[in-house]
């Protein structure tokens, strides 16, 4: 999952559930309709659902909501702790989207906010491992920031940088964060069909098919 990131959460842990509110004004229109980002991705899921970085369990809350049998992989300690204090029932572990066991056959891949801490190769490498659990018809469901090319890229760092976001700035140039095109291919050469669809100034949700 980009493990060189883990710690970040450690210190974001208790303040986490704060950014996403927009109590954080620096990552507002990040986690703008935050909500609605949470339910567009569990609407979608079905069957056995695997969640990637969990964090505090705000989606998964939604996916155990609808019936869903949920199994979690987040890699920070102190998120995970959370989570299964939240959920004392859920099936949760140390993994993260490239390293994981499944021991029940899945639908479903889910996660929101973080396949950016993968670098495309890193991307590629996990759709294809998706691609090798699911049938034919199975989904993988995420919501990320992505941009719709790298102009787009460059021109919301210099709109940031103008809004005197620093953190935010560093977030995005230090981070995988990658483009439409870019994510289209290395889905589709893992043998699925995807859509996206804007969810707000940042986040898109992508929805992948297995053909």
């Amino acid at each position: 999952m980009g493990r060189e990131f883990v710690e970040i959460f450690d210190a974001w842990a208790d303040s986490y559930d704060a950014s996403v509110s927009g109590q954080d004004e620096e990552y507002a229109a990040v986690f703008e309709h935050y909500d609605t980002i949470l339910e567009e991705v569990a609407a979608k899921a079905i069957g056995h659902t695997i969640e990637f970085g969990p964090g505090t369990g705000n989606l998964t809350e939604k996916l155990l909501a609808k019936g869903l049998d949920v199994t979690a992989y987040e890699p920070n300690n102190a998120m995970r702790m959370r989570t299964q204090e939240r959920f004392h029932a859920l099936n949760i572990s140390d993994g993260d989207f490239l390293d994981f066991e499944l021991k029940e056959h899945p639908d479903t891949f889910v996660s929101t906010y973080a396949f950016h801490h993968l670098t495309d190769e890193e991307k590629a490498k996990a759709a294809k491992i998706y691609a090798s659990k699911l049938s034919t018809g199975g989904q993988i469901i995420f919501a990320d920031t992505i941009f719709e090319t790298e102009e787009a890229k460059l021109d919301q760092w210099k709109k940031v940088e103008q809004q005197g976001y620093k953190n935010l700035l560093e977030d995005l140039k230090r981070e995988y964060y990658t483009t439409i095109p870019v994510m289209n291919e290395l889905l589709d050469e893992a043998g699925f069909s995807t859509s996206f669809k804007r969810l707000n100034e940042y986040v898109w949700l992508i929805h992948s098919v297995k053909k």
